[in-house]
């Protein structure tokens, strides 16, 4: 009856006939019992299979613990990279850059002002000698070519395309009349590639003077307006039938006296396209006093321009009244490529943004997003490499 205490508690009892639990004296001495049994019974060989689960177990939860810091540690520098992209949007000076109330603010010290970095007073000074422009040596080209025409007479025609803005066009014009000479060919009036930029139909006769262009190069190269007819007609008349070679850029004379002057020779035409930056700075002195002939010579405004540029000058000569008629002319080349390759931010908000994103992606494809590329148009303004806003 001793052990009668022990099969009180049962799963088959009674719910209404509540039974007292045993003994905390009792329970606690029949676990230590069970536990001093447990270790008579089991072999000491197991414990280190329970090592081995605690341990793999521990592993675990220090794996888990170090992804969830990692998490942490990636979420907490992407907030931190956003807040200070953000910080920097902020403070970024735009409108300072295009008002001109800051120039009246600051004139009265401007123009006061006696250091020696910003004394308005030695801004017309020249602390230094003028280079002297020399004049290109026009006899010494002419016997030149004179000799090679004579000996030979022109090869054929030569046609190039003009692309880029108007400096690079003035350069692939000298470039075409050296490149004409290297050929001993002749020369067609250039033509310009309708820009997707500037979207200007533009023609040569439009921005140069054409006849002044022709006269000024007779006896260097033979330049004509258009192709002979019965050398047209096999094209039907259209310029672009005429297949065009691809010329390397900064090709050396050589390249197109192996490449380019074997083509002249068999079809009387050649048609280069594009034709910027197609030619070497190092070439032989008499063409590249062609260059300098055409640069300095031969080109010269149309009278429509002209007569609008002296208009020009003269109206910023009577509006700089405070400093004598002397004046300082900027390009500040504010235009939608320039805007979209500096990767600035003005004042145009996400609309702006998402408009030189795509510029950018047709015109340069993918190279602003490139892993090495890396840019802050924050950063960009405060090293001066953004366009200047125009006034107004």
């Amino acid at each position: 009856m001793k052990n009668k205490p022990y099969n009180v508690v049962s799963s088959e009892g009674d719910g209404n006939s509540p039974s007292s639990p045993p003994s905390p004296r009792r329970q606690t001495s029949g676990f230590s019992q069970c536990r001093r049994r447990l270790r008579s019974k089991v072999p000491l060989q197991y414990f280190p299979k329970y090592s081995l689960a605690a341990g793999i177990f521990f592993r675990r939860n220090i794996q888990y613990l170090l992804l969830l810091f990692f998490l942490y540690f990636s979420g907490l520098m992407m907030c931190v990279g956003r807040f200070s992209n953000f910080l920097l949007h902020s403070r970024e000076p735009i409108a300072i850059y295009k008002s001109h109330l800051l120039l009246e603010k600051f004139w009265h010290d401007i123009e006061t002002d006696n250091s020696t970095a910003l004394e308005l007073s030695s801004v017309w000074q020249l602390k230094r000698r003028m280079k002297v422009h020399k004049p290109c040596p026009v006899p010494t080209v002419r016997r030149h070519l004179s000799s090679v025409e004579v000996s030979s007479g022109p090869t054929g025609y030569l046609i190039v395309e003009a692309n880029g803005g108007l400096n690079q066009q003035r350069s692939a014009i000298c470039n075409a009349v050296a490149v004409a000479g290297i050929l001993n060919a002749v020369l067609v009036i250039p033509s310009f590639d309708y820009n997707s930029v500037w979207k200007d139909p533009s023609e040569f006769r439009d921005i140069y003077d054409e006849d002044h262009f022709i006269a000024t190069l007779e006896g260097y190269v033979k330049v004509v307006k258009e192709l002979p007819n019965e050398l047209i007609s096999r094209y039907d008349h259209n310029i672009t039938n005429i297949p065009h070679l691809r010329v390397e850029a900064w090709a050396p004379a050589k390249h197109y006296l192996g490449k380019v002057y074997p083509v002249l020779q068999e079809q009387g035409v050649v048609r280069i396209a594009p034709f910027a930056n197609r030619l070497a700075m190092d070439v032989p002195s008499h063409i590249q006093l062609l260059r300098c002939i055409t640069n300095y010579k031969a080109l010269r405004f149309s009278s429509p321009i002209s007569t609008l540029a002296q208009k020009l000058q003269n109206r910023m000569i009577e509006r700089s009244s405070m400093t004598g008629g002397k004046y300082v002319s900027v390009h500040l080349r504010f235009e939608e490529d320039m805007v979209a390759f500096s990767c600035c931010l003005y004042d145009g908000g996400d609309a702006e943004k998402f408009e030189m994103d795509l510029f950018r992606e047709k015109g340069w494809k993918g190279k602003f997003k490139k892993k090495d590329f890396d840019f802050v148009a924050g950063r960009n303004r405060v090293d001066g490499k953004c366009p200047l806003y125009p006034l107004g």
